[in-house]
């Protein structure tokens, strides 16, 4: 079975939980509705069956190139054609400037249907949002249009080898050159959607350190450097590698080599950990999403199963124990989706107070449930559960990540 979006239970927690009409009281309920049922539409129909597929078949990579499986590039086409890339960005760049709870509520739908999918365009999203809070007027007018209306995606290239958690210890080197660019040096591991055939372009959003900057955090300053220029040519940037990982298989996690590439300074020199801290806050509440939409789709397999699995000569949903981890995957969900909708109504209201303290409970809490709520969906499955075959297994997988990346839970505790 495929996941379905529960529209009536996001409805609610939009409604009743997060006070969205407070928030945003330029919506109407007909407008609500119609966009949540849209999105569940694309999410349900042309998502969620290639979830699995993508999954078996997985991202390969030949001649700096990287190729997704069966079906993700007319599934993007779909989405960007849709204008869901846009749905909360800046009108003024194409965007359709919509609550951000309500396009958090679509970005859910997408990670409950296709988590590997849904990191391309939510790091897109967070790019948007660093250049247009970052950006200068002539980079702002270069990338965001193409950026809002899903022509091109977007990265975060932050981690090295030796440069996880710890961005101080970055070595990436970024050389002034004549007319105001500058040469960008150096290696970048875990790079979510670095490469791809679902767009022609990809801006990559760099960290690295000018020559003579200061050591530590307080010598790195952001770069813009597309995968094509302005004129056409291709910048001196390429894949180099993927990971073989636990989950996420139809999402590339690329190495990427700058080999000299051309970049520009996005913000002030050797601030760039605040600019990149824009897209990270960003990306880290709809990392939060992710770990409400792998449970939401965990839940219903679990469900559907347990519905149709006969022990004992009844049902085993009628059996105590898998009640209670039905229950229990079903309540948490809720929790989550209530909190990640509350932070974004926070945003939606300017409220920068409520919403710093929100992003790294949404993001730590709901990834952990995510995982938890996965984990009790293998359970439920029983042995079924622990073979591929079951499906239960994809999404206890793919649910292991989040609570890592764009910064570990036990980072977020030092946002508190």
């Amino acid at each position: 079975m495929s996941t379905r979006a529960p529209i009536e239970e996001m409805r609610f927690a939009l409604e009743a939980c997060a006070d969205f009409w407070a928030a945003s009281p330029e919506i109407d309920c007909d407008t609500l509705v119609a966009v949540l049922a849209a999105a569940a539409a694309l999410a349900d129909e042309t998502l969620a069956p290639l979830n699995r597929s993508g999954d078996l078949a997985r991202v390969r990579l030949g001649d700096a190139m990287v190729r997704t499986p069966k079906g993700f590039c007319e599934a993007y086409r779909a989405f960007s054609e849709g204008g869901w890339q846009g749905l909360s960005a800046d009108p003024a760049y194409g965007g359709q400037g919509l609550p951000r709870a309500l396009a958090l509520a679509v970005f859910e739908m997408v990670h409950a249907a296709n988590m590997s999918f849904g990191l391309a365009p939510m790091l897109t999203a967070g790019a948007i949002e660093a250049l247009a809070l970052h950006g200068s007027e002539e980079q702002r007018a270069a990338y965001l249009p193409k950026l809002i209306n899903g022509a091109w995606t977007g990265t975060m290239n932050l981690t090295e080898p030796q440069a996880g958690s710890d961005l101080g210890a970055l070595t990436t080197k970024a050389a002034p050159q004549a007319g105001g660019s500058y040469q960008i040096t150096g290696q970048k591991i875990f790079i979510t959607w670095g490469e791809h055939d679902l767009t022609d372009n990809i801006v990559h959003l760099v960290l690295a350190r000018i020559e003579g900057a200061p050591p530590g955090s307080k010598g790195i300053s952001l770069f813009v450097a597309p995968k094509i220029l302005a004129d056409g040519a291709r910048n001196a940037v390429r894949c180099i590698g993927l990971e073989e990982k636990l989950g996420i298989h139809a999402c590339p996690t690329c190495t990427m080599a700058f080999e000299g590439a051309t970049g520009w300074l996005v913000g002030e020199e050797n601030k760039g950990l605040a600019a990149m801290f824009t897209m990270m806050n960003a990306a880290r509440l709809n990392v939060g999403a992710q770990g409400v939409g792998v449970a939401e789709a965990a839940y219903q397999k679990a469900y559907a199963y347990a519905r149709e699995r006969k022990q004992g000569g009844a049902l085993i949903a009628e059996h105590a124990d898998v009640r209670r981890m039905l229950a229990t995957m079903k309540s948490h969900i809720q929790v989550g989706r209530a909190l990640c909708y509350a932070c974004a109504t926070a945003a939606d209201r300017g409220d920068k107070k409520r919403e710093d303290l929100l992003t790294p409970l949404a993001k730590s809490w709901c990834t952990d449930m995510g995982v938890e709520a996965a984990s009790l969906g293998v359970q439920v499955h029983g042995g079924m559960g622990f073979v591929e075959e079951g499906g239960a297994a994809q999404f206890y997988r793919d649910a292991r990540i989040a609570p890592i990346y764009e910064g570990t839970n036990g980072i977020q505790a030092m946002d508190l």
